[in-house]
C-alpha cells in the first residue's frame, strides 16, 4: 500500500537582534501551535550591524500533522491557523513551578500557515527578520517557518504484543496484514545473543512444559528473558526485540530505577545471524508515579557487536496510564519526528502504532525493525510496573521450564 499523508511544520534559523541600547544575557522562545504541546528553543543573539539571516542555523521545532488532523484544522480555523513564537529574556523555559523559570516576555510573532497547500508542495511561510518589540522597541527576530510533505508508512498491532498478534499496514480505513509476532521467553543463559543466535533457532518448533509450581509459590523479583520476533507473511523472521538486561527492583524498593534500567536489543537478520540494530533502556521515573523514562541508542551501520559505540536518538518519558508516543531523530535536523513508535499505556488494550518516514524504509527488514522497537517499548510499560503488582499470565514465566526443540 501507499504511505499515508503527513505534513511537517518546521521552525528554525532563529536569531535575535537587540537595539544598541539593549541587551540580554540569555533568551529563549516558546513555539506554539494550537492543540499541540509547545516546544522550547534557545535563541542566539546577533550583532546589530549584521543583517544577514543565515539559513545554516539548526532546526528549533517540528510539528507533525496527519491527514485527519489537517482536515479538522482546516474545517475549524481555515487560513487563520498560525504558529506563534514568544520570545523571553532570562530563565530557560523548562521550569514548571509557579513560573519561576518563565523569564520576561520581550515580544511575539504569529505566522499564518497554508496546510492545504502543504499537502502538495513545500512552502516557506516566512523567512527573514521581523520586528517583535513592544512599545515601539526595534527588537528583531530572525526565523524561518516552512511546511513540507512527510509521507509515512503506518503500522498497527492487531492486539497486545505479548499475545503474538498480527501487524497491519494502515492507510485511512484500509488495513492489510504485513507481519506476524511471536512472543516468548528467551533462554537467559545465552549472553551473546547479538552475535551468535542463528535465524534457524527462531524457526525451530518449541514446546514449553510448565512446572507444577505456580508463580504464587515463588514470586519473581525479576522480569527477564522476554522476546518478540517479527515474521513476514512467509514465516521468515525479519526482526527481533530481546530483553538482554533483566528488569529488577532497586534495593529496598519495588521499582525499576534509572540507575539500574532494564534493556532490550533490537536485532536484524544478517548473514545467518542476528545483528544488533539498537538498544532500548527503560526505567520507572522517581518523581512521576505514572511515567517511565527511556533511552534508545542506535548502532552505527558498520557496527555488528553490542559492545560497540552507539548514538542516542531518543530520550524522554511516557505516561504509563495514558500511553503516548516517543519520537526518534534519524536525520541531522533536531526534533524531526519521522519515526514514532507509540504505546497505548497500561490498564487498557494496547495496540501500538508505528509511523516510519518513507525515506527510512528500503526493504521489509527496515520496517520490521521499527515494529520490533514499538513492541519492546510497549512491553517495557509492563516490565517497569511495580513488583508488588501481578502481571498478566502471558508475561509470567514459570520458575522451572523444559525446553524441547
Amino acid at each position: 500500500m501507499d504511505p499515508c499523508h503527513f505534513v511537517r511544520i518546521l521552525v528554525g534559523n532563529l536569531a535575535l537582534k537587540f537595539p544598541s541600547t539593549q541587551s540580554s544575557s540569555s533568551c529563549y522562545c516558546k513555539i506554539k501551535l494550537k492543540n499541540f504541546p509547545h516546544q522550547v528553543a534557545t535563541i542566539p543573539q546577533q550583532d546589530i550591524e549584521t543583517n544577514n539571516c543565515s539559513s545554516q542555523k539548526p532546526l528549533a521545532a517540528c510539528f507533525s500533522l496527519s491527514k485527519s488532523q489537517i482536515d479538522n484544522i482546516v474545517s475549524k480555523w481555515g487560513s487563520s491557523y498560525k504558529v506563534s513564537i514568544e520570545v523571553y529574556a532570562g530563565g530557560s523555559g523548562s521550569g514548571s513551578t509557579c513560573g519561576l523559570s518563565s523569564g520576561k516576555l520581550l515580544g511575539k510573532v504569529s505566522v499564518p500557515l497554508d496546510l492545504r497547500g502543504a499537502e502538495s508542495r513545500p512552502c516557506v511561510a516566512h523567512n527573514g527578520w521581523v520586528t517583535i518589540g513592544k512599545n515601539g522597541s526595534s527588537l528583531q527576530l530572525c526565523l524561518t517557518v516552512r511546511t513540507e510533505r512527510d509521507p509515512r508508512f503506518v503500522f498497527q498491532f492487531g492486539g497486545e504484543p505479548e499475545c503474538s498478534p498480527q501487524v497491519f499496514q494502515v492507510q485511512g480505513s484500509v488495513k492489510q496484514a504485513v507481519f506476524t509476532c511471536k512472543f516468548g521467553f528467551r533462554n537467559t543463559s545465552d549472553r551473546n545473543l547479538g552475535s551468535r543466535s542463528s535465524l534457524s533457532e527462531s524457526k525451530a518448533p518449541r514446546k514449553w512444559l510448565p512446572s507444577l509450581k505456580t508463580d504464587k509459590d515463588q514470586p519473581s523479583k525479576e522480569r527477564k528473558g522476554w522476546s518478540i520476533t517479527i515474521h513476514n507473511l512467509t514465516g521468515s523472521p525479519v526482526a527481533m526485540a530481546s530483553m538482554v538486561t533483566p528488569f529488577v527492583p532497586s534495593p529496598g524498593s519495588d521499582r525499576v530505577t534509572k540507575s539500574n534500567p532494564g534493556a532490550w536489543l533490537i536485532l536484524r537478520p544478517g548473514c545467518g545471524t542476528w545483528k544488533p540494530w539498537g538498544r532500548l533502556e527503560a526505567w520507572r521515573e522517581p518523581s512521576f508515579t505514572d511515567a517511565i523514562g527511556f533511552r534508545f541508542d542506535l548502532f552505527h551501520d558498520d557496527i555488528t557487536t553490542a559492545a560497540s559505540v552507539t548514538s542516542t536518538v531518543a530520550s524522554s518519558t511516557i505516561n504509563t496510564r495514558l500511553g503516548g508516543k516517543f519520537t526518534m531523530d534519524m536525520t541531522t535536523s533536531l526534533s524531526t519526528p519521522s519515526i514514532s513508535p507509540q504505546s497505548s499505556g497500561t490498564g487498557k488494550c494496547s495496540k501500538p502504532e508505528v509511523e516510519v518516514g518513507v525515506h527510512h524504509v528500503t526493504c521489509t527488514e527496515d520496517a520490521a525493525a521499527f515494529v520490533a522497537l514499538a513492541a519492546a517499548m510497549d512491553l517495557s510499560m509492563d516490565a517497569c510496573r511495580s513488583f508488588n503488582q501481578k502481571l498478566r499470565k502471558e508475561l509470567r514465566q514459570q520458575q522451572t521450564q523444559n525446553f524441547v526443540v
